[in-house]
């Protein structure tokens, strides 16, 4: 038998692999070449920059500015520090503020209490895949793409007080929008009808992502179709309940579209929102004032925020 010679390898010829595990990081990086490295840049940048100058710089500007007594009008160099006044002011001796506050727990209370659970006993009906449903979602669904000022216009012709439909009907000549008595409520049926929509989608889109063994499960253990909800189907829907929560917390605290075009937020349908516009855009011009009421408005919106926030994380490390 013939002595076939050996083929020593190279040491300083490095397999295939070797060198893909050791240069595999530095040529994935040559890979990119520099147009897509500034195209990622832009990526990162721009929306970095539209958030930094359209949400957190407003926001803590204003913040800031509710400590003074700005006008808007002179330079910012000559703003005065008056450090808490205006929150004592807003609190003390400013007459809309508590009957703001009252509308806008008002406003939280009718949207929390009859248009949320209505929404969700919309989805429940829906999820039922019944006859015609791809119809009523978008029928129920349709006041959600319409601005709440555009809802206030077309509830006029239900509310007009000469030729509105309710009144027609009714056989009465109230002034809906106009008396302070009932206004309010007019124009929470009017918040509430674009509300349930929202809620409808939002619960629809949990119901469908529901297991149907959990279900099946209730069934043969005899349980009935509310038992089934209330105590199996609902527990499982609780990141979709957080953010239903905070959705209508933040509706009622940022609802003034609708009392805007209806009186500008007067005459009794005061709200914390309206409030600000009108001491920041308004005759009064008082930027200092307008803005701590603004920030008390932040302050609470944050504190529901927060809690979805901490919600959310602690479901993604499950």
């Amino acid at each position: 038998m013939s002595d076939l010679p050996l083929i020593q390898a190279d040491p300083a010829v490095s397999s295939p692999a070797a060198t893909t595990r050791k240069g595999g990081r530095g040529r994935g990086s040559r890979l990119l070449s520099r147009t897509d490295r500034v195209v990622i840049a832009l990526m990162v940048l721009v929306p970095l920059l539209l958030v930094v100058g359209l949400v957190w710089f407003p926001a803590l500007a204003t913040v800031a500015l509710s400590g003074t007594n700005w006008d808007g009008i002179g330079p910012i160099g000559e703003i005065e520090w008056v450090g808490g006044r205006n929150y004592s002011d807003v609190i003390n001796i400013y007459p809309p503020f508590v009957p703001a506050v009252q509308n806008n727990l008002l406003w939280l209370a009718a949207l929390f209490v009859v248009a949320t659970p209505f929404g969700m006993f919309l989805a429940v009906l829906l999820d039922k895949e019944i006859r015609g449903s791809r119809f009523y979602q978008t029928a129920l669904y349709l006041p959600v793409v319409l601005s709440l000022a555009l809802i206030g216009f077309v509830w006029q012709l239900i509310y007009s007080r000469d030729q509105g439909l309710l009144n027609a009907a009714l056989g009465t000549s109230t002034d809906w929008y106009g008396d302070p008595d009932v206004n309010i409520w007019a124009v929470l049926v009017a918040a509430g009808w674009r509300h349930v929509g929202y809620i409808m989608l939002l619960y629809l889109a949990g119901l469908k992502g529901v297991d149907p063994s959990l279900r099946e499960a209730a069934a043969v253990d005899g349980a009935s179709e509310a038992t089934t909800f209330f105590k199996v189907v609902f527990p499982v829907l609780r990141p979709i309940n957080i953010i239903v929560l905070v959705v209508t917390v933040i509706e009622s605290l940022r609802a003034f579209d609708l009392v805007w075009v209806v009186n500008k937020g007067r005459n009794g349908l005061e709200l914390i929102s309206a409030l600000v516009t009108q001491n920041v855009v308004g005759e009064a011009s008082r930027i200092g004032f307008g803005s701590a009421l603004a920030t008390l408005m932040l302050a609470v919106s944050l504190v529901f925020i927060t809690v979805y926030l901490a919600t959310v994380m602690r479901e993604n490390r499950k």
